[in-house]
């Protein structure tokens, strides 16, 4: 019976760790190939910011809502949040929400980086191609009726003053 149990939690946490490095191939992946597009240096995944991902998440997924976290909770990260119905996104679908806000993009220093005027239309994806940015971390969290995506970067970008890239 021991080795039993013992087997199937060693299968379980397989499981979970081969979707953990889904996840995190997924998210670099993502990232990675708007950043190349850009010609800034990839990013890294970052376990750390991965963890205060994780808790962020697990906070929005039990308000039900989506919320960033004050500067002061998160010293020396950005952060890009996602929330969608439960269960029916891909880690590549909810990416693409950020990703797309460069059609609304033009280079310029920051805040004037969109289209529009309105900085917070482009938020997401000039964080993701911050050239200074050189490590992300991110959690998914699920709620009762949407699944919640957490991102923190390290360093942070969106930076008034300076050029995306």
């Amino acid at each position: 019976m021991r080795i039993m149990v013992f087997s199937l939690l060693a299968l379980t946490i397989a499981v979970r760790s081969a979707a953990a490095a889904g996840f995190q191939a997924d998210i670099l992946s993502a990232h990675n190939a708007e950043r190349a597009a850009v010609g800034v240096p990839l990013l890294r995944w970052d376990p750390l910011l991965a963890d205060h991902a994780a808790i962020w998440a697990a906070h929005l997924a039990e308000l039900g809502t989506l919320q960033h976290s004050a500067p002061a909770e998160r010293p020396g990260e950005g952060e890009n949040l996602w929330m969608g119905t439960a269960g029916r996104y891909s880690t590549a679908e909810m990416i693409a929400g950020w990703s797309g806000e460069k059609a609304d993009f033009v280079a310029g220093t920051f805040p004037d980086v969109a289209r529009d005027g309105h900085w917070q239309a482009v938020g997401h994806y000039t964080q993701m191609i911050w050239k200074t940015t050189a490590a992300v971390g991110c959690a998914m969290a699920p709620g009762v009726r949407w699944d919640v995506l957490v991102c923190r970067y390290g360093p942070p970008g969106n930076m008034i003053g300076e050029t995306p890239f």
